[in-house]
């Protein structure tokens, strides 16, 4: 594949580099925010050979599946001269109609709360590698301890041990850095308040023999309550909100101070006031958000509802991506991870892209359309990896029905790993990004094979359900 010319073709279809306000990429995307949607060549774009779809928007989402992101990233920023991503793949089947199903709630995906959530994803994506290694890491020790624990001892092992828990615990400053440059700051500021967020010093004074016998706390009264300020308290949340206060404030006074003094009196007073309102008013609200967040999903939906939970979880995963608020789950992921060690949200939600797994092979099985089974065929590989969007937007997406039933499948085995944590068999990812069978070395604390038996449920129910009830040929007839 031409990298060099699928990224000459594509930036030609968007109206070139002066249509072009800044782009990105995923796993599987290329994102391209433009200025002017109506200079887009959509149809050009979706027929260029190796697009699998494209997502129309003010941000368009262009399909060219893993593996090539990076290359493509690379080949694009240096044809546009703007910094960006890259992604190829071949082409995909009922890719115009994949599309055409996902404008159906463009409107939705355009809102202000969708916008705020793709910022969110923004700072999070180029973390995902560190979580990746730093996970496999941990996941590598862990293994280690168990089958010879005198390795404990052994300090070339703790050396190795402890990088699995660098990102963690540098995450609210990787995080600050990130967010600060998305939303137009300093990156360093943010960067300052990740650190902030971060202090020991919110602990409290130390006591000492000429002041107190015990530290000396700092209390924040609210409106009915209290909060005592403590290192990391609000978490990521936190931080992503000081960053984005922090950037606004910057842009502020750059207006009014003179360029002579800019260098001195802005980054000062920006890290002043940010730290005052970070410390006595974002840290506090965000600590009530996040553990209403986390209330909601861990201690509701998880250990009340059980099994039931387990299954809207799963079930639901997937038109959450659809309308593009999935990302909201990933400050909730690190949140958890960073206090408990390993976030139980993943699991179950990576039931998800195993449900359409087992309806592409349902459709595979049952459809006498050579194009379709190719197109399922290909897409199955890479889905059973845990990178569903070949099967989303080639096959299940475009049939809707099997969809559906993909959903309704994946729920079965988040109930399967719902039904491990109430029996005591927490299931928890201590990472995030893989998906599928990818996750699986990061599996906390050995229950790696009940996760297992959740795939495999997902995989078995998204087939029945598929083959049974939806699918059939019909459906084709009614796309053309």
């Amino acid at each position: 594949m031409n990298y060099d010319q699928l990224a000459k073709d594509i930036l030609a279809d968007v109206g070139g580099a002066d249509n072009i306000s800044s782009f990105t990429n995923c796993m599987t995307r290329l994102r391209v925010n433009v200025k002017s949607v109506g200079a887009v060549d959509a149809a050009k774009l979706k027929a260029e050979k190796g697009v699998m779809g494209i997502v129309e928007g003010q941000q368009m989402q262009i399909i060219v599946g893993p593996g090539h992101a990076q290359r493509l990233r690379d080949a694009f920023e240096k044809i546009s001269g703007i910094k960006g991503d890259a992604t190829v793949a071949d082409d995909v089947d009922y890719e115009d109609v994949a599309a055409a199903t996902k404008a159906g709630v463009k409107s939705k995906q355009n809102s202000a709360f969708q916008r705020g959530l793709k910022h969110v994803g923004n700072i999070f994506i180029p973390l995902i590698p560190g979580f990746v290694a730093t996970g496999l890491i941990a996941a590598i020790a862990n293994v280690c301890k168990t089958f010879w624990p005198e390795l404990v001892t052994n300090p070339w092992f703790l050396l190795f041990a402890a990088g699995g828990g660098l990102l963690v615990g540098a995450l609210n400053i990787v995080a600050g850095y990130n967010a600060a440059k998305e939303f137009g700051g300093s990156a360093v500021i943010g960067a300052i308040m990740g650190a902030l967020v971060s202090s020991p010093a919110l602990a409290g004074i130390a006591a000492t023999a000429t002041t107190a016998a015990q530290p000396l706390e700092f209390i924040i009264p609210l409106v009915n309550f209290t909060v005592k300020l403590s290192p990391n308290l609000g978490g990521v949340i936190g931080v992503i909100f000081s960053a984005f206060i922090c950037a606004m404030l910057e842009k502020q006074l750059r207006k009014v101070v003179p360029a002579v003094l800019d260098l001195f009196v802005v980054p000062f007073v920006t890290i002043i006031l940010g730290g005052i309102l970070t410390i006595f008013v974002i840290m506090p609200i965000a600590s009530i958000v996040m553990s209403g967040l986390i209330y909601v999903l861990v201690d509701i939906l998880l250990n009340q509802l059980g099994i039931i939970g387990g299954y809207v979880l799963a079930a639901s995963f997937l038109p959450m991506v659809m309308l593009g608020i999935h990302q909201a789950f990933t400050p909730i992921h690190t949140e958890l991870i960073t206090s408990a060690g390993f976030t139980v949200l993943l699991p179950i939600m990576a039931m998800a892209g195993a449900g359409q797994v087992g309806a592409a092979i349902a459709v595979f099985v049952k459809t006498k359309d050579l194009k379709l089974k190719e197109t399922a065929a290909s897409g199955l590989p890479v889905g059973f990896l845990g990178v569903g969007e070949p099967l989303i937007y080639g096959v299940s997406l475009p049939l809707f029905w099997p969809f559906v039933t993909a959903c309704l499948g994946a729920g079965f085995g988040g109930a399967f790993i719902a039904l491990a944590n109430t029996l005591g068999n927490t299931v928890g990812a201590v990472a995030i990004g893989p998906s599928g069978l990818l996750l699986i070395p990061l599996i906390a604390n050995g229950q790696w094979l009940w996760y297992v038996g959740g795939l495999v449920i997902s995989y078995v129910m998204g087939f029945v359900l598929t083959y049974f009830f939806g699918y059939n040929d019909k459906l084709l007839e009614r796309l053309r």
